[in-house]
């Protein structure tokens, strides 16, 4: 049942790729054919519609999805904003996810301004690691100011990536920090926080900037209280994402084990969907 019509916090997954992709390099489809069989056409014809994806959600237990648009050509494949909206429109449950690449975009900042505004975007993606750019850069500053004043989060890629042709050195969190301090009502979200090199990093910005999170996507639920051995004081600042698609059974089975983690129910709560309904507006019945 959609999470408008429950009284406690709905299951919110804040990263989601839908396989709708205009262009795919040739690494990111070798990686695609080593992980699916058929690949990324397989893909498209198994979770390219939103019917699809909704029927995912229904099976998983999650009632609103973040789905991210990305435009690295470089190093993965082209999902435009435009594909995101046209794929989310008149679906409720699903809640499109801007980006922009500060290298492709004359004004990166007008055209987040104009989505959100105009066309109902939710928040922001980033993918420094693939677009080779770092997160402080001051090209982006434009961009967070946006975000800031216009109350979206931003979601920031961190750590490493298994496709071929990313730069691991732009995905330490680090460089969130000033990010952090210069947009305080910014909601900052580390994607992956920081994997596998800089959990560290990860955790104490989140706990240091009461506006900075850590979006879990990407790394196994039942491993957290080692990758963050302060885990119970950092709990409040986890949030919930899958980065489906995934094999069969994934993304409820990591529901699964935040609820197996022993932390108290509101704060498992709070992961699962409770902090992301308030960063994303999603507070009253309906979104």
């Amino acid at each position: 049942m959609p999470a408008m019509a429950r009284s406690h916090p709905p299951v919110v997954d804040v990263h989601i790729h839908p396989p709708i992709g205009s262009h795919i390099p040739s690494g990111y489809d070798a990686y695609l054919n080593e992980r699916y069989p058929g690949g990324a056409r397989w893909l498209a014809e198994q979770f390219g519609s939103p019917e699809r994806v909704i029927a995912n959600m229904d099976a998983s237990g999650v009632d609103y999805s973040l789905v991210l648009a990305q435009v690295v050509p470089i190093t993965s494949e082209v999902v435009t904003n435009e594909m995101v909206a046209e794929f989310c429109r008149g679906q409720p449950r699903l809640l499109p996810c801007a980006t922009v690449n500060p290298y492709l975009e004359h004004d990166p900042a007008g055209l987040l301004e104009r989505l959100v505004v105009e066309q109902g975007f939710r928040a922001l993606k980033l993918y420094p690691t693939y677009g080779y750019y770092y997160p402080n850069d001051r090209l982006l500053y434009p961009v967070y100011a946006v975000a800031q004043r216009l109350g979206i989060p931003v979601l920031v890629h961190t750590g490493s990536s298994v496709f071929p042709g990313s730069r691991l050195k732009y995905g330490d969190p680090l460089y969130l920090d000033d990010v952090a301090v210069d947009f305080p009502n910014l909601a900052i979200l580390q994607s992956h926080g920081g994997r596998p090199i800089w959990y560290d990093h990860a955790e104490t910005l989140a706990r240091y900037h009461p506006n900075v999170y850590i979006d879990i996507s990407g790394l196994p639920p039942q491993k957290l209280p080692e990758y963050f051995p302060n885990l119970r004081r950092l709990a409040r600042k986890l949030v919930f994402g899958s980065d489906w698609p995934g094999p069969p059974g994934t993304v409820r089975g990591n529901i699964e084990a935040i609820r197996a983690l022993g932390l108290p129910e509101d704060v498992t709560a709070d992961i699962l969907g409770g902090t992301a309904a308030r960063l994303l507006r999603l507070e009253q019945p309906g979104g």
